[in-house]
């Protein structure tokens, strides 16, 4: 009679059990190094920041406009009358998304400056005003709507900034290196 198969099989036993166990232990040893990972999911506190520089008031705001779960009013609010029409002193709320797209281009970028605006809200007046002037102005701006913003980075070059909103595919984008600025909005996917 041949015990060799037995024996082997009771080594790989063995040898199964010793490598289970040292799982284990380095598994709790894991556990007890990082609490938070052994533990249930932990929601972390999340913030969107953005600083802008409005370069006809020299305004400037650097604050945290979404948090934890939602957009901070206050903040909005803030960013509704930097971003005003400053030919007019006319207010509009500026579209949420518009800021996620900017946050996004500045977290791709890495830009520890502000977003300088050449343009943010529009009224009808001066975008007409603005409209007759130049071909460069749409009849029927998203700046109207809150919902565009022409920009630069002063230590970032145009043509990075360009390349990066369009790889976003978020909404439009022009692109005016003669007048120094990207126009982004939260549109249709298009460029010029």
């Amino acid at each position: 009679m041949n015990d060799e198969p037995e024996q082997e099989s009771d080594d790989l036993v063995a040898t199964n059990r010793r490598r289970f166990l040292k799982l284990g232990l380095l598994a709790a040893a894991a556990g007890a190094a990082f609490p938070l990972a052994a533990s249930a999911k932990v929601r972390l506190p999340h913030e969107r920041t953005l600083e802008l520089y409005n370069i006809h008031t020299g305004e400037q705001l650097r604050a945290a406009y979404w948090i934890g779960d939602g957009y901070d009013s206050g903040v909005l609010t803030e960013i509704n009358y930097l971003l005003r029409d400053y030919r007019t002193g006319e207010i509009k709320a500026i579209e949420p998304s518009l800021l996620d797209l900017l946050h996004s281009i500045n977290r791709v970028l890495g830009s520890s400056k502000p977003f300088h605006v050449v343009s943010g809200y529009r009224s009808p007046a001066t975008n007409a005003f603005l409209a007759e002037r130049s071909r460069g102005v749409a009849k029927h701006s998203l700046h109207m709507e809150g919902k565009a913003i022409d920009i630069y980075l002063t230590d970032r070059p145009l043509k990075e900034l360009h390349r990066v909103a369009l790889a976003l595919g978020k909404g439009g984008v022009g692109y005016y290196p003669e007048s120094h600025f990207v126009h982004v909005d939260v549109g249709r996917v298009r460029s010029w």
